[in-house]
């Protein structure tokens, strides 16, 4: 996945960096946050459960847009699009990880990291 950012225009939310519609950042958001509310971590059960109730439109919640500010709205995603748009994209960057022993999705530091090796890539190559 490629990020593109203006860095004299950086948004205040990181999901505004790394998702390039509202819907993706809204679906991205959520899983975060259900993955919070679980202790960090969660099975791959809990995970299809999450994608598929998203499929459904079974997930209300409140967003940040401001013309949805204060309400409660349900939320539809492809379970599909999820784990290509959503899932998959993220454990790529390392915002997620999998662990493949114990089948559960955890938030991960890795992406941190990342940015930070990235960043000294730079500073060696304008050395």
């Amino acid at each position: 996945m490629v990020i593109l950012f203006d860095r004299f225009n950086l948004p205040e939310d990181i999901y505004e960096v790394i998702f390039a519609t509202d819907q993706q950042r809204i679906v991205g958001k959520l899983l975060i946050k259900e993955i919070k509310k679980k202790g960090g971590e969660v099975t791959k059960t809990e995970m299809s459960m999450f994608a598929i109730a998203l499929h459904e439109g079974n997930v209300i919640t409140e967003i940040d847009l401001p013309q949805y500010k204060g309400k409660q709205v349900k939320i539809s995603y492809n379970k599909r699009q999820f784990y290509d748009r959503i899932l998959t994209p993220m454990k790529a960057m390392g915002l997620i990880d999998y662990d493949l022993y114990k089948k559960t999705y955890r938030i991960s530091d890795k992406f941190n990291k990342a940015m930070i090796k990235i960043g000294l890539m730079w500073l060696r190559e304008i050395r």
